[in-house]
Order: structure tokens, then sequence, then C-alpha cells
């Protein structure tokens, strides 16, 4: 396999990793304001927003290293 196919492989694998990230970003985020409307604030709820906040840095981190990735195809053509 070539160099670009690779960078190519692993920017679809990130792609799959952000999409993941989000929807258990949306299910959570769910949770956590029916929660809130619930005026049900317990221990599950502050999880929910520590686990939120996790989640949105590996999202921010996972896409900056899809970023520099595509960058770096840039470089390989």
């Amino acid at each position: 396999m070539s160099k670009v196919d690779e960078a190519k492989e692993h920017i679809g694998a990130l792609k799959t990793y952000l999409s993941i990230i989000v929807a258990v970003l949306l299910a959570i985020g769910a949770g956590v304001s029916k929660l809130y409307l619930d005026n049900n604030i317990n221990p599950i709820f502050w999880v929910g927003i520590v686990v939120l906040f996790v989640l949105i840095l590996s999202f921010m981190l996972v896409a900056r290293s899809m970023h520099n990735n595509i960058k770096k195809l840039r470089n390989l053509k």
C-alpha cells in the first residue's frame, strides 16, 4: 500500500471515530438536558457533564489529528 493510500485510510478511520464521538455526545447531551429539565440534579447528572467535556476534548483532538493528516496528504502528492 502506498503512503497516499495509507494516509487516506487513516483519515477515513478518523472520520469514523468522529462520527461515533458525535453520536455519543448527542446521546449523553440529551440525557443530561433531560435530567436538568426534570430538575433531577444528582451524581449521574454531574458524571454526564464531565463525560460531555471529555468527549468535546476528544472530538477536538481527533479533528485536529484528521486535519494534520490532510495537510500531510497534500505534501505526499
